[in-house]
């Protein structure tokens, strides 16, 4: 029976695959499943237009992700905190406390999408990694001032 896929199945094919299966494994799993459907000249054509679809909204996603990261590129945090006579913080700079400076600037992020390699506990310039989508990650630059060295300078 010949079924085109609509998910990735493993040891079968990529999404799209028109292939031969047995009449059993369409209508006993894949199938039911909604991992496929029947193939034949509508089902193909219905196929390849919403897929044409989902692409161009991918497409967009992924031009919009890249925009917001040229504008996190162009941001830079400034954290103001305690810190030992080693550069050692009081504490660490946390994804909340990220997240919320994006917040007062205006971009919405949900924290998880926030990476952080090692939790900031030094001063100085920190590079943060947001995952705006799957292949597009904006770099904010996160920099680390020790309290009593700001107010010195003032």
């Amino acid at each position: 029976m010949k079924v085109i896929l609509k998910e990735d199945v493993d040891n079968l094919g990529e999404i799209g695959t028109v292939l031969e299966v047995s009449r059993g494994y369409a209508r006993n799993y894949l199938i039911p499943k909604k991992l496929a459907a029947i193939a034949n000249q509508r089902s193909i054509k219905a196929f390849e237009h919403t897929k044409r679809i989902i692409d161009e909204k991918i497409k967009k996603l992924k031009l919009s992700a890249d925009d917001m990261a040229s504008k996190l590129a162009r941001l830079e945090m400034q954290v103001c905190v305690k810190a030992g006579e080693d550069g050692k913080l009081f504490g660490s700079v946390t994804v909340k406390d990220i997240v919320s400076y994006l917040t007062q600037q205006g971009y919405e992020f949900d924290k998880r999408k926030v990476i952080l390699e090692t939790p900031i506990k030094k001063i100085g310039l920190h590079i943060v990694k947001i995952k705006l989508h799957p292949d597009v990650f904006g770099i904010l630059k996160v920099s680390v001032i020790n309290e009593s060295d700001n107010k010195s300078a003032s």
